[in-house]
């Protein structure tokens, strides 16, 4: 067996009229994601750490914004159909850590709520799924409050070809 990992990336502009949903939890506040599915940047970053990890691309070439089945799509579904396509190329998932980086909600409780989730739709003990937050420190957008950053890797185990 081989260990790879890999890196996730996602960001999105805060919205009024949006609901915010991270890890598959909606948290109270004031603006949301602007996306065309959900938005939810923190399981679309786990999802491309896990397709390239795996060697497989990236969130873009399996759910294209193009494809209007997408619309609006809930991402923990997308989370559920990439780990799918990871375990047929021959993969197993051991540990996901991940940093959300927005100013506004402070993200406290809710993220135990978002490890939980995403630990339940990946297959995996809660202590094998972290979610760590951080701010922008008034730089950029992020530190204007414009948006959030999603930062992700993931270690999976595999064959050693």
């Amino acid at each position: 067996m081989r260990t790879r990992s890999g890196i996730g990336y996602d960001s999105h502009r805060l919205v009024a009229g949006r609901r915010l949903v991270l890890g598959g939890v909606e948290l109270a506040a004031e603006r949301g994601l602007d996306g065309h599915s959900d938005a939810d940047a923190l399981t679309h970053a786990v999802i491309d750490a896990l397709l390239g990890a795996a060697g497989l691309g990236d969130i873009g070439e399996h759910f294209p914004d193009s494809d209007a089945r997408y619309r609006d799509a809930d991402s923990i579904e997308l989370l559920a159909a990439a780990l799918a396509l990871v375990r047929d190329a021959g993969f197993e998932l051991v540990n996901v850590d991940a940093t959300i980086v927005m100013e506004r909600p402070k993200l406290g409780a809710g993220r135990a709520a978002m490890r939980e989730r995403l630990a339940r739709v990946l297959g995996l003990a809660v202590s094998a799924v972290n979610v760590k937050a951080s701010t922008g420190e008034g730089i950029g957008f992020v530190g204007r409050g414009e948006g959030v950053a999603v930062l992700a890797i993931a270690t999976l185990v595999g064959p050693d070809s």
